[in-house]
């Protein structure tokens, strides 16, 4: 006998689920699809309701309103700093009197030597995060000048440089 080679084939899984995929897709497309009306629904508050109770005459305050208060800055710890005091001038032993003099207010001073440059007076000189230190560590020792500091001063310290003003 021979063989027909006839007969229905059937298409794999993969097909058929691709065509289940695709007509779920428009199926989805057609029931979320907007309306076409691109006005917005409002929807109305209810009316407040009379009520039937007293009205109260507000009493007077006898406190006065306050100025909005500035948050304070957290106040400078001279032992977290640290400090380098360094002489530019010809008057020996300023950078060690004016060190002894900052570690006695509370700074805690970790060098002191001589600076070789140009300086045209007394200065502070400070990293960005150490701006108000700088500034109140001038007020200690009565140095007028402070500057943002510069190579080859360190960036995590106070530098004093004292010029024969000081002195």
């Amino acid at each position: 006998m021979t063989r027909d080679e006839r007969g229905v084939a059937f298409p794999s899984p993969v097909v058929i689920l691709s065509i289940i995929a695709v007509a779920m897709a428009g199926i989805a497309l057609i029931a979320t699809r907007d309306s076409g009306d691109d006005s917005l629904q409002t929807v109305s508050k209810p009316s407040p309701t009379v009520s039937e109770t007293p009205a109260t005459t507000p009493t007077p305050s006898t406190q006065t309103p306050s100025a909005p208060t500035k948050p304070k800055k957290p106040a400078v710890n001279r032992r977290d700093v640290y400090v380098e005091v360094y002489n530019n001038s010809n008057v020996t032993g300023l950078a060690k009197a004016t060190a002894d003099k900052a570690a006695g207010a509370g700074w805690q001073v970790v060098a002191s030597d001589n600076w070789y440059g140009t300086i045209p007076s007394s200065t502070v000189y400070y990293p960005e995060r150490l701006a108000e230190a700088a500034r109140l560590l001038a007020r200690d020792l009565g140095i007028k000048r402070v500057r943002t500091a510069v190579d080859p001063m360190r960036g995590d310290r106070l530098t004093v440089i004292l010029t024969a003003d000081f002195a």
